[in-house]
């Protein structure tokens, strides 16, 4: 026995039922669809969600929490992303961007402590947790807050032109 002789079991198959040939194929008239109704209609039937009705599930589930629309988003670097940079080096938006460590078209950046670092780094980012500063302090390194300007609200991530 060679692939080429394999075939389904016979039975297993079904021809697919081909509707809207005639009277004499069996599904005339009306294509197996019945008679009128919701499920006759084109773009009939009801969507997989729908429960006869009934209170539907995401209505009976209790609401938990709350959405935030104010919440400030920040794209989160820690110091011992920078091992790979030369002493001396600058960190800045571009620089971070630049190693695909911000998500998000110009979102604020906010040093934390992370990790260690034993290189002397320059940093210019937005924010900065008091440990970070403390971690590249003692490295040798400075960071200088810097303040840019963005757009507010919560749907606005660009920053002003």
């Amino acid at each position: 026995m060679e692939l080429h002789d394999l075939s389904p079991k016979p039975g297993s198959r079904k021809a697919r039922k081909r509707v809207g040939r005639g009277e004499s194929s069996g599904l005339g008239k009306t294509s197996g669809r019945g008679h009128k109704g919701q499920n006759a209609r084109s773009g009939g039937g009801t969507p997989p969600w729908f429960e006869g009705g009934q209170m539907p599930l995401q209505r009976r589930l209790p609401k938990r929490g709350f959405t935030n629309v104010f919440k400030k988003k920040h794209a989160v670097v820690n110091v011992c992303s920078f091992k790979d940079l030369a002493p001396g080096s600058v960190v800045n938006a571009e620089t971070i961007k630049a190693m695909n460590l911000a998500k998000g078209p110009a979102l604020p950046i906010r040093l934390l402590a992370k990790g260690e670092i034993d290189k002397a780094l320059s940093f210019e980012v937005d924010y900065a947790s008091k440990a970070a500063v403390e971690k590249v302090e003692a490295a040798g390194g400075k960071v200088a807050i810097v303040t840019r300007k963005f757009r507010k609200g919560p749907k606005s991530k660009n920053p002003l032109p």
